[in-house]
């Protein structure tokens, strides 16, 4: 029996899953967003409710990039210069986001780059630009975003690997090097902020139509034996990393963290 004077409280209706999904009232920085799986994911965050700030080496093409987003979706958007690979860059980068546009909930890793060939036509340059871009612009982005995320008790970051950081392909040494570092990054940061309300995921693509893969696509022989590898037998549509970044960088993956989910039409599975 209840003592006098107290009340039963029924439990509180768990949300629906759909609300689960919803990023209203949240800001996204993505990272490489005014282009290829950029914006393509930033699109997907301010369908979902988000409002959106692109970065990148190119600011003409992110403020492009990011007043049609906000022509076609009615968010708030916004455009930075930053090379990943800076320091001082991305210290800066943080300051002027959190002035400008507020505090950061959602951060897309997804600057990239790559260079592809033998081990003996590749230069120590071509590595080294490649890790710095790919691992050390991933690294100093979540140095500088996380922290404020867990002082605010939630926050995601969605870090792009790649299927070449779980399996390997000839001449893509420094490439599949710096995606299985990104791999590995992104599960330790998981473990460190596991009691803080902040997640930290990974999306791995397998083959998509983006500018980085032109040269695949307008050659043959070459797209065949892409096609060739995936169990789906077709190349990933942009549109099918929606769901996945929108379900990393919302309340729908609140027990996931540390995880690398692979968008590549089953080729890992192989």
């Amino acid at each position: 029996m209840a003592e006098c004077g107290a009340m039963s409280q029924a439990p509180a209706a768990p949300p629906s899953a759909l609300d689960l999904f919803s990023l209203k009232g949240r800001r996204a920085l993505v990272t490489g967003g005014h282009m290829g799986l950029g914006i393509t994911m930033a699109r997907a965050l301010a369908d979902a409710g988000a409002d959106v700030a692109l970065a990148s080496r190119t600011l003409d093409a992110c403020r492009t990039s990011a007043a049609a987003l906000a022509t076609a979706t009615g968010c708030k958007t916004a455009a930075f210069k930053v090379d990943v690979a800076s320091a001082a860059d991305v210290a800066q980068l943080a300051a002027d986001v959190e002035r400008d546009f507020g505090p950061i909930d959602i951060l897309i890793n997804n600057a990239g780059i790559n260079r592809r060939g033998a081990i003996e036509d590749l230069s120590e340059e071509d590595f080294d630009a490649v890790m710095d871009t790919n691992v050390k612009g991933v690294f100093l982005a979540c140095r500088a975003f996380l922290p404020k995320m867990r002082e605010r008790g939630w926050g995601r970051v969605v870090n792009l690997a790649s299927i070449l950081g779980t399996v390997g392909m000839a001449q893509r040494v420094p490439y599949a090097s710096s995606k299985a570092a990104v791999a590995n990054m992104t599960r330790v940061l998981g473990l460190e902020f596991a009691t803080t309300g902040v997640t930290v995921n990974a999306i791995a693509p397998g083959p998509f139509a983006t500018e980085m893969n032109r040269s695949l696509l307008d050659d043959p022989v070459k797209y065949k034996a892409f096609v060739e590898k995936i169990p789906m037998g077709r190349w990933g549509e942009l549109h099918e990393l929606a769901g996945a970044v929108v379900f990393l960088a919302s309340d729908a993956s609140s027990f996931v963290t540390g995880s690398i989910l692979h968008v590549d039409g089953g080729w890992t599975a192989q």
